[in-house]
C-alpha cells in the first residue's frame, strides 16, 4: 500500500513536470515574439513538443528527480533539476540542429525555456514544502517553552531549524560573540546579541532555557558559558562534540541537560596508548580496591587494552560482583579473575600471584574517608592503608611483578589527619621497599578529589538536595581540586607507563574549587534556587583542611613528557624504616587514636594532627548509660 502511494506520487510530478515542459516551451515563444506568434512558429513550436518533451522525460529519470520527497525539497534536490534541465536542454539543441524543423526553433527558445523550466519545477517544490511546513509547523510560532541558542554556528543553524519545527520549543533567538553574527538571521531567527547578554535577554523574552551549541569551543568557553548560564538562573542543556553525535539522528534528539563534570571538566586527557598498549596488552595485570570508585574504573581503562588477564581484588562481595558483570558485558573477550579478599592477607596475595604472575600491580585498595577514619577507626586506617600497601608490595617482589603503583591522594601532603598521614607513610614504604630490589619499580601517583566517587562530597549534596536541603558545607571558603575518574584513572596509567622506580607522580589537578560554589551550582543543576535550598556551614570536621595542596613545603617537581603529570622530588624514606614500622603495626593490641596520632608524627614529621574531640569518650560514656 505505502510502496503504491509513493509510485502515484511519483507518478504525479512527473506529469506536473512535464505539463510544466509544455507550458515553459509556448511561453518562451510568447515572450519571442512579444506575445504575438506568427502561426508558422505556434504551428512548429507545437510539433517540437513530440520531441523536445521525451528528451527532457530521459534526462528527469536520469538524474533521479522523483527520487526525493517534495515535502523536504533541499539545495541537493534543486542541483540535480539543474543538472536534468541542463543536460536535456543541450540534447534539445543537438537535436533541432539535426532535424531542422521547418521553421527553424528560435535560439532564444532554446535559452529561454530551459531557464523558465528552472524556476517553475524548483519553485513549484519549493513552494510546496513552505506550504506543508506551515500547515505542520505553522500553528507552533506561539506554542512550546521559550529557549535561546547558545551560537550561531553550523551546529546552532541546525538547532534553530529543527526547534522551528518543535511542539516542545519555541526558539527566541540565538546567541554569539562573532561581531559579523550579530543582528543576522538564521532561519528566520535573529541573533539577538552576545553570550554576555544572556541574563539580559532571558529575563525580557522571559525564557528559562537555554541550549548551548559550540561543540567545537574548547571546555575552557563551554565551562564559562555553562556557569554563565547557571548564574542566570536559565536551566542550561549542551549539544555534546560534534564527534560525540550520533549518524542519522537530529542535533536536538541529542542535546542532554548540562552536569556538574561541564562545569568542573577540562580538555580531554591524550594519554600515549601504543605505549599503554606494550605495557599492558597480554599482560596478567592486578588491581587491588577493583571495587571501589578509582579501581574499578582504572579496571574498565586497563580492559581496553586487552590484558593476557585482570585480575580484581576487593574485600566486598558486593562491589565485587557488580564490576565483574559489567566487564564480562562490556569486554567479553577479555579473562576476569575476581578475587574477593583483604588486601593485608599475605597467603591470599601469595597465593594469586604464584599461580598467575602478574605484570603490573595497581594498588587501589584504602581506607580514604577523613572524618571516619580520624576518630574511633584511626588504627584500622593506618594497617589498612600501611600494612596493605607493604604486604601487597612484597608479595610482588616475591613473584617477580615488573611495577607496582600506589593510588595515592593530596591528603598525603603537609598531612593534617590520619588518613592523609597514613597514604604519605604507604609513600614511603613503597620507597623503602624500592631500595630492597631492583626487579620491581614501585611508582606513587597522587591526586585530589574526583568526581563522584564513593563518599565525596558530591553524591552527600546531592541526596541532602533531594531531601529539600538544608546542604551543609564545612567552611565558605574550603576549597578542593578535582577531576573526573576517566581522566584520573587514564593519567594513572600513563604515569606507570614512565616510571623508573621510586617516583611520586603528581597529577595536574587543574584550579581549586571554592565547595560552597560547587553546592549552588549543583542546587541550580537541580532546578532550585537558594531560597528553595538552603546553605548551612557546619565548621571544619575533625582532621579536615581548609585547603589542600599537592606538594609539600621542601618539594620540587621535575616535568615529564606528559603535560599533565610531574615528579615530586620528595624526601625519600630509607630501607631502615621498614624495621621501625613493621613491630609497631603487627604489635598485638589495637592502638588509641591519640597513641596513633602521636606514633605517626616519628615518621611523617610534618604531619600536624588538628585538634580533635577524643571520640572514645562518648563512645564508652554513652555505653555505660545504656
Amino acid at each position: 500500500m505505502r510502496r503504491n502511494k509513493a509510485a502515484l506520487l511519483s507518478l504525479s510530478a512527473f506529469v506536473f513536470d512535464i505539463a510544466m515542459l509544455a507550458l515553459v516551451w509556448e511561453s518562451a515563444y510568447l515572450l519571442r515574439f512579444n506575445g504575438q506568434i506568427p502561426r508558422a512558429f505556434f504551428d512548429g513550436g507545437l510539433r517540437a513538443l513530440f520531441w523536445v518533451l521525451p528528451s527532457y522525460a530521459v534526462m528527469f529519470f536520469a538524474f533521479g528527480l522523483y527520487r526525493g520527497i517534495w515535502a523536504f525539497a533541499s539545495l541537493p534536490d534543486l542541483l540535480r533539476i539543474a543538472k536534468a534541465i541542463a543536460a536535456g536542454a543541450l540534447v534539445t539543441m543537438v537535436a533541432s540542429l539535426m532535424l531542422q524543423p521547418e521553421p527553424v526553433t528560435p535560439r532564444s527558445v532554446l535559452i529561454v525555456s530551459p531557464l523558465l523550466l528552472f524556476l517553475g519545477m524548483g519553485g513549484a517544490r519549493a513552494i510546496y514544502r513552505a506550504s506543508k511546513e506551515f500547515y505542520l509547523y505553522g500553528g507552533l510560532v506561539s506554542q512550546g517553552k521559550p529557549v535561546i541558542v547558545i551560537g550561531a554556528g553550523r551546529a546552532g543553524a541546525s538547532l534553530a531549524r529543527e526547534l522551528s519545527r518543535s511542539s516542545e520549543w519555541r526558539l527566541v533567538g540565538l546567541l554569539d560573540d562573532d561581531p559579523s553574527k550579530q543582528g543576522r538571521e538564521l532561519y528566520g531567527h535573529k541573533v539577538l546579541g552576545t553570550i554576555a547578554d544572556l541574563s539580559r535577554i532571558a529575563a525580557t523574552f522571559k525564557a528559562e532555557y537555554a541550549i548551548i551549541s559550540i561543540p567545537s569551543a574548547s571546555v575552557d568557553v563551554q565551562r564559562r558559558v555553562a556557569t554563565l548560564c547557571l548564574r542566570a538562573g536559565v536551566h542550561a542543556m549542551v549539544l555534546p562534540a560534534l564527534t560525540a553525535l550520533v549518524p542519522g539522528q537530529g542535533f536536538l534528539s541529542q542535546v542532554r541537560q548540562i552536569d556538574l563534570e561541564d562545569l568542573l571538566g577540562r580538555e580531554p586527557v591524550r594519554i600515549d596508548t601504543n605505549g599503554l598498549r606494550e605495557l599492558l596488552g597480554g599482560h596478567v595485570v592486578m588491581v587491588t580496591g577493583a571495587g571501589g570508585s578509582i579501581g574499578s574504573e582504572l579496571s574498565r581503562q586497563i580492559a581496553r587494552f586487552e590484558p593476557a588477564q585482570l585480575i580484581a581484588l576487593d574485600i566486598s562481595e558486593f562491589a565485587m560482583y557488580r564490576l565483574v558483570e559489567e566487564l564480562r558485558e562490556r569486554f567479553p573477550t577479555v579473562p576476569v579473575l575476581p578475587v574477593v579478599g583483604d588486601a593485608k592477607d599475605s597467603l591470599l596475595l601469595d597465593q594469586v600471584m604464584e599461580r598467575h604472575l602478574p605484570h603490573i600491580v595497581y594498588h587501589a585498595a584504602a581506607y580514604k574517608h577523613v572524618p571516619l577514619m580520624e576518630q574511633v577507626n584511626a588504627w584500622q586506617a593506618v594497617r589498612n592503608n600501611v600494612m596493605g600497601t607493604y604486604r601487597v608490595g612484597r608479595a610482588a617482589m616475591r613473584h617477580g611483578v615488573k611495577r607496582f603503583v600506589l593510588i595515592s591522594t593530596d591528603k598525603a601532603v603537609n598531612p593534617t589527619n590520619v588518613m592523609g598521614a597514613s597514604k604519605r607513610l604507604a609513600e614511603m614504604v613503597c620507597q623503602a621497599l624500592q631500595r630492597t630490589t631492583s626487579q620491581t619499580r614501585f611508582e606513587t601517583v597522587r591526586f585530589g578529589n574526583v568526581l563522584g566517587s564513593a563518599g565525596s562530597v558530591i553524591p552527600k549534596f546531592q541526596e541532602q538536595i533531594a531531601k529539600g536541603g538544608p546542604v551543609t558545607v564545612t567552611h565558605p571558603e574550603i576549597t578542593r581540586f578535582f577531576m573526573t575518574i576517566p581522566e584520573a584513572s587514564q593519567l594513572v596509567l600513563q604515569a606507570s607507563s614512565m616510571g623508573n622506580g621510586g617516583e611520586i607522580f603528581i597529577l595536574d589537578m587543574g584550579q581549586p574549587v571554592r565547595i560552597v560554589d560547587l553546592a549552588r551550582d549543583l542546587i541550580r543543576l537541580c532546578g532550585y534556587g537558594e531560597d528553595q535550598i538552603r546553605i548551612e556551614f557546619t565548621g571544619l570536621r575533625p582532621g579536615e583542611k581548609l585547603f589542600e595542596e599537592l606538594l609539600a613545603d621542601d618539594e620540587t617537581t621535575l616535568p615529564t613528557p606528559h603535560p599533565k603529570l610531574r615528579i615530586a622530588r620528595a624526601r625519600e624514606a630509607e630501607q631502615a624504616l621498614l624495621d621501625e614500622v613493621l613491630p609497631w603495626l603487627t604489635q598485638h593490641r589495637a592502638l588509641r587514636d591519640e597513641e596513633v596520632r602521636r606514633d605517626l608524627r616519628r615518621w611523617v614529621p610534618e604531619y600536624q594532627p588538628s585538634n580533635v574531640p577524643e571520640l572514645e569518650v562518648v563512645v564508652s560514656r554513652t555505653a555505660s548509660q545504656s
